[in-house]
């Protein structure tokens, strides 16, 4: 059973930072790409950012370059998105996903978690 959790979420004010974490089990990680997607209140589910399988590559949405990193490990199993000068418009749910591809699109990711609630007050 495979399974994703996501860790890291908090409430943290505009400027700050915080670090997700996203630990897989069930499947073999270094086979994955792994991306990360957000869903405000109100709003469609949308990319963030997405590391290949051996995090050699990465993509970023325009809206977090810059500011958002993502990165992982292998060995452990995770991967990680760490999000620097956060602004109140990154509030939402944090979602990690696994898939063949490194890739934009949620539709490629066959593996999702239950998410991380991120917070960010102005």
């Amino acid at each position: 059973q495979v399974q994703l959790v996501e860790s890291g979420g908090g409430l943290v004010q505009a400027g700050g930072s915080l670090r997700l974490s996203c630990a897989a089990s069930g499947l073999t990680f270094s086979s994955y790409a792994m991306g990360w997607f957000r869903q405000a209140p109100g709003k469609e589910r949308e990319f963030v950012a997405a590391v290949s399988w051996d995090g050699s590559s990465t993509l970023e949405a325009d809206s977090v370059k810059g500011r958002f990193t993502v990165s992982r490990d292998n060995a452990k199993n995770t991967v990680y998105l760490q999000m620097n000068n956060l602004k109140p418009e990154d509030t939402a749910v944090y979602y990690c996903a696994a898939g063949r591809f490194t890739d934009y699109d949620m539709r490629t990711y066959a593996y999702w978690g239950q998410g991380t609630q991120v917070t960010v007050s102005s």
